[in-house]
């Protein structure tokens, strides 16, 4: 290990163009869980000037079914992601929730896909597709994240709560941010550069505006890093191209899926490559990234090591992992094979077990579409897969 380095994370906010793509698959994901815990969906979104478009693969009892959508089931479609964009705040003439054209592309899932997925007879469920997926826990954060990400997030969770609760005026849903810390015998001790860039109301081209931003952003740093981490102005960066009145889906066009490294651990762990949003958890792509992160997450809080990083792989239509796989940095207190050998036990990482141990089956992935899928706790309610109940478990196993 490295004694001392620098490193960097980044987050974007709920606004950002592809965030709002996520938002809008997740709702829909939502949407059809809330009426068929069974359902399978897919579904993609394209954002871009006045313009939503959906598209991709869905099966659901009292939606979709036998090639037919059921009465309304259009209609509710469509409120659904014009809810979606309004609790953004979207309404700009580029990109207004009421206003934008609509498009809705899903279709009926393959046969072909459904019967080398679905369970039967003697065949348990298997993998909707082939891949790998990885999961992380490190000892930087309390709630066991990378910090570089961790900050990200709250700095602009934070902006996004003062925009909603109309703390400040100026500021739009699209924003970005950056931190680079510097870490000492693998603990983050300061921070070395910021960067926040946040679309904002018209009329702020003159100095007292920018000032103005500027120490709103600043404040919000400085509440948000631990005491003693704020760096110097000169390292503080708040809209350095100058203006961004013109942001979200009509600055930008917006794809789901494309900010799969914020959604995750900012860069600290490794990628399978999948998205999360708009897949409905029969898709290892999402289910087994969580169940992933929450074992990593509860070997740490069990004091197993100080970093640890999970991978699986899974081929299509096959129900148990192809492999499993845990390296713990050479922090662990226990050797890594002994980890592997007993997590299956305290784990079915099926398809089906994955999803039954962790209560997936629930409309509860709008809220994972922004500021990350890990560490976080909504509404005060933790994720399901970031809940620490294996450490007495592990412990005693191990």
């Amino acid at each position: 290990m490295r004694n001392q380095f620098l490193f960097t994370s980044e987050s974007v906010s709920e606004g950002h163009p592809d965030k709002v793509a996520d938002q809008i698959s997740d709702s829909i994901v939502d949407l059809f869980l809330s009426k068929d815990p069974e359902a399978r969906i897919a579904c993609e979104t394209l954002t871009t000037t006045q313009l939503v478009v959906l598209a991709g693969e869905i099966r659901c009892k009292g939606v979709y079914e036998n090639g037919a959508w059921a009465p309304g089931a259009k209609e509710e479609i469509e409120k659904t992601v014009r809810e979606t964009v309004k609790r953004i705040g979207y309404e700009q003439d580029g990109f207004h929730w009421e206003t934008f054209r609509f498009e809705n592309n899903l279709h009926g899932q393959s046969a072909h896909i459904a019967q080398g997925v679905d369970e039967s007879g003697n065949k348990d469920e298997g993998a909707g597709d082939q891949g790998i997926m990885f999961g992380y826990a490190s000892d930087e954060t309390p709630d066991l994240m990378p910090a570089t990400l961790y900050y990200s997030h709250k700095i602009l969770e934070r902006m996004a709560a003062d925009r909603h609760g109309k703390v400040v005026d100026f500021l739009e849903p699209d924003a970005k941010s950056q931190v680079t810390l510097e870490y000492v015998d693998e603990k983050p001790v300061r921070a070395t550069a910021l960067v926040v860039s946040t679309q904002h109301a018209k009329d702020m081209d003159n100095d007292e505006s920018r000032a103005k931003l500027r120490d709103y952003v600043k404040g919000v740093m400085a509440d948000v890093l631990p005491e003693g981490w704020l760096p110097g102005d000169e390292s503080i960066y708040v809209n350095p191209t100058g203006l961004f009145e013109i942001g979200g889906p009509d600055g930008d066009a917006g794809l789901t899926g494309r900010k799969i490294i914020v959604d995750t651990y900012g860069g600290a762990s490794p990628h399978g490559g999948g998205a999360f949003s708009g897949k409905d958890p029969t898709k290892v792509d999402r289910s087994a990234a969580y169940i992933t992160r929450y074992l990593a997450k509860n070997i740490v809080a069990a004091g197993l090591a100080r970093r640890c990083t999970i991978q699986l792989s899974y081929a299509i239509g096959v129900a148990e992992p192809l492999s499993l796989y845990v390296d713990t940095h050479g922090t662990g207190t226990v050797e890594a094979s002994a980890i592997e050998a007993v997590l299956p036990t305290l784990v079915r990482l099926t398809p089906k077990g994955i999803r039954t141990h962790l209560g997936l089956n629930k409309p509860i992935y709008q809220k994972t579409a922004a500021y990350g899928h890990f560490g976080r706790q909504p509404d005060g309610d933790f994720f399901p897969w970031e809940k620490t109940d294996l450490v007495e478990k592990l412990k005693a196993a191990l």
